[in-house]
């Protein structure tokens, strides 16, 4: 049997070179494998055939039965059409065709009898079927039995004659030339315990469904492939990485560690903060590599847990880094460590993009004669000019926002792999965390430190501005600051600059006798970082920002985050923005401000946000209303996650099922070294070729 896998479109009957580009640019599909993994986004009934008599504008697709009376070309240029009367026994319509005139003035005759399936439309008191599907009715067997597959295309595919219904025929084509049969990629053992249909069978009815039944245990199949080999490799990754890489021995608990936890520590941890520093404890100590992800909400003290990590490095006679996303944040570490350690005796430097040469000089030989315990940086740590004497544990903070090779950098630093800390404030879905993060252990700080309040967040409409004005002065009398971010969407960036600057006016205006300032991306990073410091030191009462403060900046005096426009940002960004305040022991606010038109899905995200501040929760709804796709960072998280079918927030229960049955099978043959394991062996070999193996990383 032919490799499908590497078997070009191009030579599939009806593709050719140039439609084979255009599928390949467009919905990345470039071989026979991945056309048929090119699933169906939904099916319609074409068993019924409607009355024209009955047709109305608001009906889904439908399916007629009659003549074409005429045809007749109206319009010139952008606006010319061709309209075919088309009646059967109760009435007239109007079909009407803007693109491929010629073709279909040749193609379709009058007085003959077709099928007509399309969406209708109202024009005028009117309805018409705009580019309709046309049949000759010696085809009705074949076109209108039963459940009709709709597949995603493009502009430029529809312009080269790929619409959905020619994708339906290379389907047919290419099954047919393939006998219908695919070779299987579960295992029997898999097959009898879980009682799937065959991948042949699963294939033939998501693309030509002969029933419900039939097109629903397809998709459970085909689900459970997607997630059961992501999960098969997730966990084999996880089994060889833990059985090979040896990692570097740290023991001991020694004087760094326990004079800062005695004498230094600012305030008692939490009991989550303990759990969390004992499981990192046992993972350094236990001679294998940790790979580990924290968890934790804005102000959890994941950065107090980090540095007790970095303790525990130094106190076994090596160095620790910490890498950070902006030089915002870096600084912000840097500081806050050296508020944390005070006058111990630990060499901490911060190395970021705009470190003078001058001062890069200095530090870059200490880090390589080992003279400096700990360096805290932004990307610029993964330059080839940073060299470390004996790098024993790497943290990344706020890890989605780089890209798995620029991590994969910093690992290499070491001729052993250091420990691997990966920390974020962004909560993961437990569906997603298995999927993204399925071989890292993965620990969660679920407490925030005593003293901390809850955030009080209320939802106001932006007509009742005047109100919103007052709560902001009462709480600046109060000796309090506050953020103001607005939007900033790349579609519409000239007008989020304008309503920025427009806002800034205002505010200006309306608190007058205070000190109103602005951060945005368009400014140079000194003139940035000035107004940052501004309000930072209390200069500034209210700052005005887009969403540069979403990671970051820790000013425990900021006790209200307004945010402008909330129905366009998504939850876990909303969530994100409120983490900004709340570091203090004051009441702190979060105002959502919002228009008054708004749609259910947007509605239900702010009262999400009024409702609760866990994390979690939040990002299980994220998951849910969006989708895994638009989650930031799960693009470049290295797992290489392109689901073709599965949804991770609808099919949680079928991914830990997957997940289970891919354990046992490697609890009793980690290699799948079997003769019967073999099909998985090979699906894997296909399915992650071409893919890095990046699970030796994070």
């Amino acid at each position: 049997m032919m490799d499908i896998d590497k078997r070009s479109l191009m030579y599939l009957p009806g593709v050719g070179p140039k439609k084979a580009e255009i599928l390949r640019k467009e919905v990345n599909v470039a071989s026979f494998e991945d056309l048929l993994y090119y699933f169906p986004y939904r099916y319609v009934d074409r068993s019924r055939i409607y009355s024209i008599r009955s047709v109305t504008g608001d009906m889904p697709y439908i399916q007629l039965k009659g003549r074409i009376l005429s045809f007749e070309t109206l319009g010139e240029g952008r606006t010319k059409r061709l309209i075919a009367r088309f009646a059967d026994d109760t009435g007239v319509i109007d079909l009407v065709w803007f693109k491929g005139i010629p073709y279909v003035r040749e193609k379709y005759k009058i007085g003959q009898e077709y099928i007509v399936f399309g969406k209708p439309t109202e024009f005028g008191r009117a309805c018409n079927i705009p580019h309709p599907d046309i049949d000759p009715v010696e085809q009705a067997e074949k076109v209108t039995g039963g459940l009709t597959p709709f597949y995603n295309t493009t502009e430029k595919m529809k312009k080269s004659f790929l619409n959905s219904r020619v994708i339906q025929n290379l389907q047919y084509t290419l099954l047919h030339i393939l006998n219908w049969q695919l070779p299987e990629t579960l295992s029997d053992d898999v097959l009898q315990r879980t009682g799937m249909v065959s991948l042949s069978e699963a294939m033939k009815n998501i693309h030509f469904p002969q029933s419900d039944e039939k097109l629903k245990t397809a998709r459970l199949r085909l689900k459970f492939d997607e997630l059961f080999f992501i999960q098969l490799n997730i966990l084999r990754t996880a089994a060889y990485r833990k059985h090979t890489l040896k990692g570097l021995l740290c023991p001991i608990v020694g004087t760094h560690f326990n004079n800062f936890y005695k004498e230094y520590l600012p305030f008692d941890l939490t009991d989550a903060q303990k759990r969390v520093v004992r499981e990192i404890r046992a993972d350094m100590g236990s001679g294998r590599q940790m790979n580990r992800l924290l968890q934790g909400d804005v102000g959890s003290g994941k950065t107090l847990v980090a540095l007790l990590s970095m303790l525990l490095a130094i106190d076994n006679n090596y160095q620790a880094c910490m890498m950070a996303p902006t030089e915002i944040l870096a600084h912000q570490h840097y500081v806050t460590l050296m508020n944390f350690l005070q006058d111990m005796n630990i060499r901490v430097v911060l190395l970021t993009g705009s470190t003078r040469k001058k001062e890069r000089q200095r530090i870059l030989p200490a880090i390589a004669a080992g003279e400096v315990d700990i360096v805290i940086g932004t990307h610029a740590l993964i330059e080839e000019t940073v060299v470390f004497a004996s790098l024993g544990l790497a943290i990344v903070d706020e890890q989605h926002r780089f890209g798995v090779e620029q991590r994969s950098r910093l690992w290499q630093k070491n001729e052993n792999v250091p420990h691997v800390l990966v920390m974020t404030a962004t909560p993961i879905p437990r569906t997603l965390a298995m999927t993204l993060y399925g071989d890292l252990d993965v620990s969660v700080i679920d407490q925030l430190p005593p003293g901390r309040k809850p955030i009080q967040t209320l939802h106001r409409y932006d007509n009742r501005k005047a109100e919103l004005y007052d709560f902001l002065k009462k709480e600046i009398r109060r000796g309090r600051q506050v953020y103001v971010v607005y939007p900033m969407i790349e579609e519409s960036e000239k007008l989020d600059y304008k309503n920025l600057e427009e806002g800034f006016e205002v505010f200006k205006e309306v608190f007058a006798e205070y000190n109103v300032c602005m951060v945005h991306g368009r400014m140079k990073p000194a003139e940035k970082e000035s107004e940052m410091q501004k309000f930072i030191a209390g200069q500034a009462h209210i700052l005005l920002a887009t969403t540069v403060i979403e990671v970051g900046v820790n000013v425990p005096n900021a006790s209200v985050m307004v945010i402008e426009s909330a129905e366009r940002f998504g939850l876990s960004q909303l969530h994100q923005l409120r983490g900004r305040v709340g570091r203090g022991s004051e009441q702190s606010y979060c105002i959502l401000v919002s228009s008054y038109k708004l749609s259910a899905d947007t509605r239900r995200r702010l009262e999400i946000m009024v409702q609760t501040n866990n994390g979690f929760e939040i990002a299980e709804e994220d998951l849910r209303l969006r989708g895994y796709g638009d989650l930031e960072g799960t693009r470049q998280s290295g797992v290489g996650i392109d689901l073709k079918i599965a949804n991770l927030s609808a099919d949680a229960q079928i991914l830990q099922y997957a997940r289970d049955i891919a354990a046992d099978i490697l609890a009793a043959d980690p290699e799948l070294t079997l003769p019967m394991h073999k099909p998985l062996l090979d699906r894997l070999k296909t399915l992650f070729a071409h893919k890095v193996n990046w699970g030796r990383i994070s």
